[in-house]
């Protein structure tokens, strides 16, 4: 499982030898199933999470008991709730397993003491968390001036393979929709 976060590290910054044995020392090996919880809302994210397989999102639920899906993240990416991560305050999402998993964790007192060892990983870091920030950015503009359709088609053209591996309600909750307004969308594609 180390290979697929060496391999991500790697095609963006140089490490060595010794970030890679950090990594041994700080990275815990999980492999939780789908639909477990690993981070809930109103409590501190204690990990910020690698995906070496499965689909991951984070969700609330609104002021009227629906489940809003704010992000999915598939093989080689991480996730947290990110600011309520780096800022260790209480986070208003929930952190889910959409499948089963294969994860590599990091706590964040672990993640601290890493950056400080290494100044690679505090460049590799920096780029998660800016990434993580520009992400969320993104979705909140495409939801803003993008029509559900258009939303649908980016991501068909950016990440398909979500649409074969989380679930209908998941994808139309991540896209502002009703599960039935997809299904419409669907049909009319």
């Amino acid at each position: 499982m180390l290979d697929n976060l060496l391999d991500t590290i790697s095609n963006t910054i140089q490490i060595t030898s010794t970030d890679i044995e950090l990594c041994r020392i700080y990275f815990e090996a999980i492999e939780p199933h789908r639909n477990n919880i690993l981070e809930e809302q109103e409590k501190k994210p204690q990990h910020l999470y690698f995906i070496v397989s499965g689909f991951m999102c984070l969700f609330y639920h609104d002021e009227n008991g629906d489940e809003v899906t704010t992000k999915i993240s598939g093989s080689n990416s991480f996730i947290t709730s990110f600011l309520s991560f780096i800022h260790q305050k209480n986070a208003k999402e929930n952190l889910q397993c959409i499948t089963d998993c294969e994860l590599l964790k990091i706590s964040h007192s672990n993640l601290v003491k890493l950056i400080d060892e290494s100044e690679n990983f505090k460049k590799f870091s920096l780029i998660i968390f800016e990434e993580a920030i520009t992400s969320t950015e993104i979705r909140a503009n495409d939801l803003a001036t993008l029509s559900a359709e258009e939303r649908y088609k980016k991501l068909i053209k950016e990440q398909p393979e979500i649409l074969q591996n989380v679930p209908v309600q998941q994808i139309a909750s991540f896209l502002g929709i009703k599960p039935e307004s997809l299904s419409r969308i669907r049909r009319k594609i």
